[in-house]
């Protein structure tokens, strides 16, 4: 009947054969894709909402108990009272001086709140804890002194220094010296018996650091530190500026008390700890002295016998 596949109930027919596949057209949507993935997985899941949040907690709770390391990169401490004292005393450019809440204030620590009021350095109450935090557990006695990065000299500057004072230059260098407290020891030594600078590598060898710092105690601020990229090279200057080389070795030919060049200009050079004078450095040597010991004594470290041969120079010096 006419228009009878209008009707309620009515199937209407489709052209062509019913049972015709796709003939591929549709063979990837009849692919499986795998696995269903886990709740932890899948963005929109409750489960994952949970992980992630959990993930930034660990992640705060970790900056939190690490240190600020950008923050602490371009900042150095001296600490512990005579260190502290000292390079108040010497006019260290500091930031701010910390004191640990609780800290007994004995003669040393009120004399450095003095300094402090008296050049308007603030003066910060800190935790215990924190100060443990910044000077990586060491020995601070409650107090600490924030500086800049040490700002060294340049060679030339050790010779300027000399000739304005109207003194015969004597500046030690170190070869290869790693150890911060021979460092700072040395450059204590120098100040103290009238050297007018220490010259450092700047590879492979102790630089002016919070432990140099403590060790000088304070002396870092009275005498200049140059740093330089070829410490030979740097000899060869002083050479031709008219200095002569001293190196000062076990092994030397001439033994310190018999030093007759003592009163000239000098540049005293100072091996490292174990290994001595390197070839090179031994070779730009004018002289090579040793400090005369026991037999039960092998040798010194290089704090010490940089002091003793300070003192015998600046001893025939006055002569």
């Amino acid at each position: 009947m006419p228009g009878s596949s209008q009707r309620k109930g009515a199937i209407r027919k489709k052209r062509g054969n019913p049972t015709a596949g796709s003939g591929g057209r549709v063979r990837q949507g009849l692919e499986g894709r795998g696995p269903t993935p886990k709740a932890v997985d899948r963005t929109k899941h409750p489960a994952h909402k949970r992980a992630k949040a959990k993930e930034r907690a660990e992640e705060r709770d970790t900056r939190r108990r690490t240190p600020r390391k950008d923050a602490d990169a371009t900042v150095e401490w001296v600490y512990g009272r005579n260190p502290v004292v000292e390079a108040l005393r010497a006019g260290v450019p500091a930031a701010a001086l910390h004191v640990a809440e609780g800290t007994e204030r004995d003669a040393r620590l009120r004399e450095a709140l003095l300094i402090a009021a008296q050049i308007g350095l603030p003066v910060l109450e800190v935790p215990r804890p924190e100060l443990d935090r910044v000077t990586a557990g060491g020995a601070h006695q409650g107090v600490a002194l924030q500086i800049p990065p040490y700002e060294y000299a340049h060679p030339d500057d050790l010779l300027d220094r000399a000739h304005n004072a109207h003194e015969v230059p004597l500046i030690v260098a170190l070869d290869g010296v790693t150890d911060p407290r021979n460092l700072g020891a040395i450059t204590r030594s120098a100040a103290a018996f009238g050297a007018h600078g220490v010259v450092v590598p700047e590879r492979r060898a102790a630089q002016i650091s919070a432990s140099a710092w403590k060790t000088s105690a304070g002396a870092a601020a009275r005498i200049p530190v140059a740093r330089v990229t070829n410490l030979n090279r740097t000899l060869k200057s002083y050479k031709e500026a008219g200095l002569l080389v001293i190196g000062l070795d076990m092994g030397g030919a001439v033994e310190l008390p018999a030093l007759e060049a003592a009163t000239e200009p000098i540049v005293l050079v100072v091996g490292s700890e174990g290994k001595g004078l390197a070839r090179l450095v031994r070779e730009n040597c004018d002289l090579i002295v040793s400090i005369p010991m026991t037999s039960a004594t092998e040798s010194l470290n290089a704090g010490i016998a940089t002091g003793v041969a300070l003192y015998e120079i600046s001893r025939r010096r006055a002569v």
